[in-house]
């Protein structure tokens, strides 16, 4: 008797709800994702096997075959430009990453910046040396501040990048995105009358926006800038 009652009952609708909500979060925590130790030592392991760097030695190839075939075809009025990013793109920053366990502690990298230590991205040095040869000028855009230009300037002149034709970092009270500071860097670049045959970097956010006749992406499994 009290079964066929049982039958009878109608579920009340926030009960059917909270069991419906209750499948769907069920569902959506066995979804785990994977385990950030192993996830580090897979980018470390990347990173030292050397299929890093014969990636970015890849794409740093095609780069520099268009800058030499796109020198040779430039008219006598046009004025050349390149432009590279920084960090992991000119330079790299491994070392200092892996010290931190690929963490992010603003005054340690301000301290890293600041005593130039990081090395050049040997492909892409050959790249800004080819351009250079080619009478190719080289703007560098970075994310970084200006509050960090003693440092970056020292450490692009010690990593072989001497030459260049401008340094572009923002403003130390910039708010808006770094996207839309690399945009409005290579929009004033053109204005200015330089026709800017490539751009290379190592984030999306780096190419997006236009202003470039080519644009090359790098490797980098270690951060994401937007």
């Amino acid at each position: 008797m009290i079964n066929r009652k049982l039958g009878r009952m109608k579920i009340p609708r926030s009960l059917v709800w909270m069991l419906v909500l209750t499948a769907s979060a069920a569902a959506l925590f066995a979804l785990e994702p994977p385990n950030l130790t192993p996830a580090k030592q897979a980018v470390v392991l990347y990173a030292d096997s050397g299929e890093y760097l014969r990636d970015l030695a890849v794409v740093s190839g095609y780069a520099n075959d268009w800058i030499t075939a796109r020198a040779a075809l430039k008219r006598p009025d046009e004025k050349l430009a390149l432009v590279l990013d920084i960090d992991e793109t000119a330079l790299t920053n491994l070392e200092h990453m892996k010290e931190m366990d690929f963490g992010y502690i603003p005054h340690l990298w301000d301290e890293w910046v600041a005593h130039h230590h990081a090395p050049a991205i040997e492909p892409v040095l050959a790249v800004y040396r080819q351009a250079r040869r080619l009478g190719v000028a080289v703007f560098f855009i970075t994310g970084r501040r200006e509050k960090d230009r003693p440092g970056t300037e020292s450490n692009l002149v010690a990593s072989g990048y001497g030459g260049y034709e401008q340094l572009l970092l923002k403003p130390d009270a910039f708010k808006e995105t770094t996207q839309l500071f690399k945009i409005a860097s290579r929009e004033k670049i053109q204005r200015d009358g330089w026709t800017i045959i490539a751009n290379m970097g190592d984030q999306q956010s780096d190419l997006d926006g236009g202003a470039a006749e080519r644009t090359y992406k790098l490797p980098n499994p270690f951060y994401l800038i937007k």
